[in-house]
């Protein structure tokens, strides 16, 4: 009975957390919001770099302190870059400006999140897209919402009759997996109905859970840019698996989240 209760006031208390979460999430993305406009010009990689340093360090002297009050005992992954398994115990992975390289362009797509990752696994989730005003939650067990609204994954069984999604996980990736990019791309082009490919991956993600797009896939892939869609994808009713189906962690190679009755056949495509 006493192992209930705990169990019981965790998820209480995830749940609390996580409203004071969005609250954080949204106040930085308001900071992102009035930093946006024009397009901001840069002609080496150096001023890119520091252009892009500017946004993160915005939306993060907002949501560090905020977060760490929130949940003390947790630690703060540094790099929105990085992958792989995290220790045990609890993480903050924040992406502070994802799409940041949109943000600079004048472009739409961009978001703030925050993911707690309790012993590699995501708890909760908030991503906020400021320029819509739309902020997407999800807590583990309890569903995906877009502001409280519950989402729902898309029904559609025919891969022919879908909308897909892909993204690069960063400018610089590694060959070989560019060209496998490349290969994807060609062979969902002949599977599926409309094939998107931008950045950044959280947004396409949100998209699965909402069921507006059937499924999306990436090969590498940092923490920040997949845990927050896969959180949403799973309490929306989604599959995720890497892309030869097998389960996903954030060690995998490649990632799918798909609409679960499309599932099988995004596998055979994207496993040519």
């Amino acid at each position: 009975m006493s192992e209930m209760l705990q169990t019981t006031d965790l998820a209480a208390s995830d749940a609390d957390l996580l409203g004071q979460t969005a609250i954080a999430v949204r106040k930085a993305g308001s900071a992102l919001r009035e930093r946006f406009g024009d397009v901001v010009r840069y002609r080496t990689r150096d001023e890119l770099m520091r252009a892009l340093a500017v946004n993160d360090d915005t939306a993060l002297e907002i949501l560090r302190p905020r977060l760490t009050q929130l949940r003390p005992q947790a630690r703060w992954v540094e790099d929105e870059l990085d992958g792989g398994a995290l220790p045990s115990g609890e993480w903050w992975v924040v992406d502070p400006a994802e799409g940041n390289v949109n943000h600079l362009h004048g472009l739409p797509e961009w978001a703030v999140t925050a993911t707690l990752v309790r012993d590699n696994r995501p708890v909760l989730t908030v991503v906020h897209v400021p320029l819509t005003g739309e902020t997407y939650t999800a807590l583990t067990g309890a569903g995906a919402h877009l502001d409280g609204r519950p989402l729902h994954v898309s029904p559609t069984t025919d891969l022919g009759l879908s909308i897909v999604a892909t993204s690069q996980a960063r400018p610089d990736e590694d060959e070989t997996v560019v060209r496998r990019v490349g290969s994807s791309i060609t062979a969902m082009l002949l599977d599926a109905l409309v094939v998107r490919t931008a950045v950044p991956a959280t947004l396409h993600l949100a998209n699965v859970a909402a069921g507006r797009i059937d499924a999306f896939w990436q090969f590498a892939g940092a923490r920040a840019d997949l845990l927050p869609g896969a959180l949403l994808v799973t309490e929306a009713g989604g599959r995720v698996s890497d892309a030869e189906g097998r389960p996903w962690t954030p060690q995998s190679e490649s990632f799918l989240a798909t609409a679960p009755g499309i599932h099988a056949e995004a596998v055979t495509t994207l496993s040519r």
